[in-house]
C-alpha cells in the first residue's frame, strides 16, 4: 500500500491496541498503561546498588512485597515473600510503612489498597503488570450474567465466589451479592460455606479452580458444572442448562497453568522413572486427575520442604518459583523439574524487573509518588466486605 494510500484511510490504532502496547490507560482493566519517567538501562552494572541505597534511604517508610513468581533480581529486595493473599495481610500488619511497593501484578496491589489504611500508599513498579486471568472478568460482563441469572428465575439461589485473582470490581460485586472471595488455599471451605448460603455457586474468574474443587474435593461430578461464556448471548448457555447446574463456572483461567495437559504428565512419567507429580489446582482437570498432589503455591513449597531427600519433583507452576526451588532443595538432593518442556514464565508478572523497581524506589526516596494503586471507596467497601466474609470462613 502506499504513502499516499495510508494517508487517505487515516488508520488510527483502537484504544484496545493502544493498551496491549503499553500505552493509555484504563483505570478498570489489568492491562497496562506506559510508564512515566525514564527507566535505568538493564545493563546499568549499579542496578542492584542503586536499588540498595534507595531502599536504605527510605528505611522503615518503605516495605516491599515480593511474590513468589517474581524474578530473583526482584525477590532479594522483597522484605517478605508469598502469595497475593499473604501478602496483602503482610502489608496491612505494617501500619508504620507510609509506601507498600508490590511486587505483583495489577489485582494483588488492588486487594493491598483495600486491606491497608488510608495513610499507607500502594505501589505497583510497573502499571502493564496485570492479569490475564483477571481480565477475563470484567464488571459490565457479570452484570450481564447476573442478569442471565434474573432471566433464568435463579439469581436469589446463586452465591457468587470470586477467587482472589480477580479485579477490585469483582470482588466488590461478589460483596455487594452476598458472597465471599477464596484463594487456592481454602477454596472448599469457601464453597461450603457457599452452599450453605444458596443453592448454587458461580465461581468467578477461573473454571479450573473451580471445577476442580467442585470435583475433586466435594464429590461433585462435571455434569454440575456448566461454563459461561461472557462472550457468548446468555453465556452460551440455556435457562435449562442454568437451572440444572450446581456449579457455574465463568470461562477465565490462567494462562501459565493453562498451559500443562495430560501429555506433560505423561513424557514426564517417562523421562523421568518415580517422578512425584505436583501440580497447582488452576491447572485443567485432566491435568489435575492425573497428578499425584494438587495444592497452592504455598502448599507446593511445604511439600518439597517435607520431601525426602533424593525424590524427583515435576511441578506444575510458574517457572520462576521451580527454578527457585529446584536451585533451594539441590543441595538435599531433591530433583525438581518443570512440569511442561517448554518453558513459560508468567510474562505480566515478569515485567516487574530491576530496572522498573530502581525506579521506584529511587522516585520514592525523591519525594515523588508514583504507580499509586488506589481503589475507590464504594468499590473498597463492597470488596473489603467479600474479604471479610472469607476471613471469617471456620
Amino acid at each position: 500500500m502506499t504513502t499516499a494510500h495510508t494517508q487517505e484511510l487515516d488508520v488510527q490504532p483502537t484504544p484496545l491496541a493502544l493498551l496491549l502496547l503499553g500505552r493509555e490507560a484504563d483505570p478498570r482493566s489489568e492491562r497496562g498503561v506506559e510508564c512515566p519517567g525514564d527507566l535505568p538501562s538493564p545493563s546499568d552494572p549499579d542496578l542492584v546498588a542503586r536499588a540498595r541505597a534507595a531502599k536504605e534511604k527510605l528505611g522503615d517508610k518503605v516495605f516491599v512485597l515480593g511474590h513468589h513468581y517474581q524474578r530473583d533480581e526482584v525477590i532479594q529486595f522483597a522484605d517478605v515473600t508469598g502469595d497475593s493473599f499473604k501478602l496483602a495481610k503482610d502489608a496491612a500488619a505494617r501500619p508504620e510503612a507510609e509506601y507498600i511497593v508490590f511486587c505483583g501484578v495489577h489485582f494483588m496491589a488492588e486487594s493491598a489498597d483495600i486491606l491497608t489504611s488510608d495513610d499507607q500508599k500502594v505501589v505497583l513498579p510497573d502499571l502493564a503488570a496485570g492479569c490475564s486471568m483477571a481480565d477475563m472478568a470484567t464488571a459490565e460482563q457479570v452484570a450481564e450474567c447476573w442478569d442471565a441469572l434474573t432471566e433464568a428465575g435463579i439469581a436469589e439461589q446463586v452465591v457468587p465466589v470470586s477467587y482472589m485473582n480477580s479485579s477490585a470490581d469483582i470482588k466488590a460485586f461478589t460483596g455487594k451479592h452476598g458472597g465471599t472471595i477464596c484463594t487456592s488455599s481454602n477454596a472448599k471451605r469457601a464453597l461450603d460455606w457457599a452452599f450453605e448460603q444458596g443453592e448454587k455457586v458461580l465461581f468467578l474468574p477461573d473454571q479450573h479452580l473451580g471445577r476442580n474443587t467442585a470435583v475433586r474435593d466435594m464429590g461433585m461430578t462435571l455434569e454440575d458444572c456448566v461454563v459461561y461464556n461472557p462472550h457468548r448471548p446468555n453465556g452460551g448457555l440455556t435457562a435449562e442448562e442454568l437451572r440444572g447446574a450446581k456449579m457455574i463456572l465463568w470461562r477465565g483461567h490462567c494462562s501459565v497453568h493453562g498451559r500443562f495437559s495430560l501429555d506433560s504428565v505423561n513424557d514426564v512419567r517417562e523421562r523421568i522413572p518415580g517422578v512425584n507429580v505436583l501440580v497447582h489446582p488452576e491447572c485443567k482437570h485432566e491435568v489435575v486427575a492425573a497428578a499425584d498432589y494438587v495444592g497452592s503455591t504455598e502448599y507446593i513449597i511445604k511439600a518439597l520442604e517435607a520431601a525426602p531427600a533424593g525424590s524427583k519433583w515435576a511441578i506444575g507452576t510458574e517457572l520462576n518459583l521451580v527454578r527457585r526451588l529446584a536451585n533451594r532443595f539441590a543441595a538435599e538432593d531433591k530433583e525438581i523439574v518443570f512440569l511442561d518442556k517448554t518453558v513459560c514464565f508468567c510474562s505480566t508478572m515478569n515485567r516487574i524487573d530491576l530496572p522498573h523497581l530502581v525506579w521506584t524506589l529511587e522516585s520514592l526516596a525523591e519525594g515523588t509518588l508514583v504507580n499509586r494503586i488506589e481503589v475507590d471507596k464504594e468499590t473498597e467497601a463492597f470488596a473489603k466486605l467479600a474479604l471479610e466474609r472469607m476471613l471469617a470462613l471456620p
